[in-house]
């Protein structure tokens, strides 16, 4: 079987060809700005790989609640005219064949299942820690998207009075914490910049890390205890870090001091794909969708 898979973004199309169990013949383009230009972009991209494949269907990747039943991309994203009409439809009219949709998250997280740090598992849950704390909910080997499409979004957890988990749980929010309370521009410093100067000694870098750690620690045992998961993947820039298992091992022994009666500390991992992880998820939904249809 030879799929096409497209992972839509913001600001590129990032494409690749699953043939024998591998990705191949990865490449990118920028993410037009028309839907009209998207889909002769797509056209032209399948046009050339048909040169070489006979292509059996098209898997994407795409930001936004994607509905299944209704075959429509619901919400909104940074690539506004793919949502909220009959997408799927369109496009297998374009293409003569098959397509299948699924959020970028959760195809990260279907990748990781398949053949990555999740292989063999059957219910995880996948915390993308980026700019603000999104995911997915795996039950049984099936996303569970939820009656709202909102199944993974895991940052409106309210953590303390007034400030959600994608509020304290994120190292771009612990970044603009920092420059606020150094009377530095939003947006000035980075978080890895933040990590360093909390290294070197910087007192307020170091309140602002520990606040960091100490309530993605508090939002992942949470989690750990309203769904018991075989396994949470961390992913997004921040599963980079590489003292971060071990940071969030120290703080879930602090939690377990406070909460004596939780028998157990949640099993982390990061995620072991990187840039190829929503292609590879997309295809295994794809495969998915494929079989149960």
């Amino acid at each position: 079987m030879s799929i096409l898979a497209f992972d839509i973004g913001g600001t590129s199309i990032k494409y690749g060809m699953w043939e024998n169990e591998e990705l191949s013949h990865k490449g990118n383009v920028k993410t037009p700005s028309t839907w009209e230009e998207m889909k002769l972009t797509l056209r032209e991209i399948k046009t050339e790989f048909e040169k070489e494949y006979t292509i059996d269907g098209v898997a994407f990747s795409s930001p936004g609640a994607v509905n299944q039943q209704e075959r429509t991309i619901d919400g909104a994203s940074a690539v506004p005219y793919i949502h909220h009409f009959p997408i799927y439809d369109e496009l297998e009219t374009e293409f003569n064949c098959p397509v299948s949709f699924e959020n970028d998250a959760n195809c990260a997280a279907l990748a990781e299942t398949w053949k990555g740090a999740a292989k063999g598992l059957k219910n995880i849950l996948f915390v993308v820690v980026g700019t603000g704390i999104g995911g997915s909910v795996i039950v049984d080997g099936e996303i569970k998207h939820g009656k709202h499409l909102f199944g993974g979004e895991f940052g409106f957890m309210l953590m303390t009075q007034d400030k959600t988990f994608s509020d304290l749980g994120t190292a771009v929010n612990m970044a603009t914490r920092y420059a606020l309370r150094m009377n530095k521009e939003k947006g000035s410093i980075s978080g890895q910049e933040v990590f360093e100067l909390a290294k070197a000694g910087d007192s307020i870098a170091k309140e602002e890390v520990s606040t960091f750690y100490t309530y993605l620690a508090r939002g992942i045992f949470n989690l750990q205890y309203s769904y018991d998961p075989e396994l949470i993947l961390i992913g997004g820039g921040v599963s980079n870090k590489p003292d971060l298992i071990e940071k969030l091992e120290e703080e879930f022994n602090k939690i377990s001091e406070i909460v004596k009666i939780a028998p157990f500390k949640p099993i982390i991992k990061t995620c072991e794909f990187k840039n190829d992880a929503n292609l590879i998820g997309a295809v295994y939904n794809y495969k998915q969708k494929q079989i149960n249809e």
